[in-house]
């Protein structure tokens, strides 16, 4: 399955405007992505220790459900949030043809950020 850069970023922020208590999952709905891809991508962000997700599979199929977000999430999150250098970030690397490894596309829009608030 690929990973959808634009995805990761609605969860984060789902993930951060739900939460509250730590060990309540969060159910999260998207009209353009399936159940299957959404517990896809929560797995994941699992994995780099961006969300903090539990896994609730079983038989029937994959079902990942985050709890809250981690320090690197926030982190991200941060950077990400803003639709201007969100846009900026995704038409540079688009521009370039290619995908990217997370680490680049965060260092990216960290650097989109700075430029839209002016620090050099």
């Amino acid at each position: 399955m690929k990973r959808e850069m634009e995805l990761v970023r609605q969860i984060l922020l789902q993930v951060e405007h739900a939460e509250n208590d730590p060990n309540e999952l969060i159910d999260l709905s998207f009209h353009q992505w399936s159940h299957e891809v959404v517990s896809y991508h929560c797995k994941i962000l699992n994995d780099a220790r961006l969300i903090e997700a539990q896994d609730l599979s079983d038989l029937s199929g994959s079902d990942w459900r985050p709890l809250s977000l981690t320090w690197e999430g926030h982190e991200f999150i941060d950077a990400a949030r803003n639709d201007n250098v969100w846009n900026k970030a995704m038409t540079s690397l688009k521009e370039k043809s290619m995908t990217v490894p997370f680490e680049v596309l965060k260092a990216v829009v960290i650097q989109k950020c700075r430029e839209y608030f002016g620090v050099e």
